[in-house]
């Protein structure tokens, strides 16, 4: 009966631990119809897939001033603040970017930039998110 429950235990244990880790994101002052949420799961190399999901959040040209593009940043543990990449458009409604990055964080952001190869952001911030774990 021990050995049934701690495996049982173990199990849960193991569930939980391996799930991914969402925030949602604050309503944003630049863009208010946003609905922008993040998910971050660790793999089995260390490193962490970040997917994030903005519905209804209008084009960075509508903007003032009009930009080129959304990227979403991540302030790292040891790294200072790192580029994820750019959210595409999969539709009219929805912007996402997928991704793996091997730094740790616990804070993410998106920023409407002028260009997208630049390596710090200096365009309005959009919104930005803690993670809990």
């Amino acid at each position: 009966m021990e050995n049934i429950r701690n495996t049982t235990l173990l199990a849960l244990l193991f569930f939980f631990s391996s799930c991914a880790t969402s925030v949602k994101f604050p309503t944003s002052s630049v863009t208010p119809a946003a609905d922008i949420s993040a998910k971050k799961k660790a793999d089995k190399n260390g490193n962490f897939k970040v997917t994030v999901t903005a519905k209804n959040m209008a084009a960075a040209d509508r903007l003032e001033p009009p930009q080129s593009v959304y990227i979403a940043w991540i302030v790292t543990n040891t790294e200072g603040t790192r580029s994820i990449g750019r959210l595409t458009n999969k539709n009219a409604k929805t912007a996402t970017i997928e991704t793996l990055t091997p730094f740790a964080f616990t804070e993410i952001f998106i920023t409407a930039e002028g260009q997208d190869d630049i390596s710090y952001p200096s365009g309005v911030e959009i919104a930005r998110a803690i993670f809990k774990k």
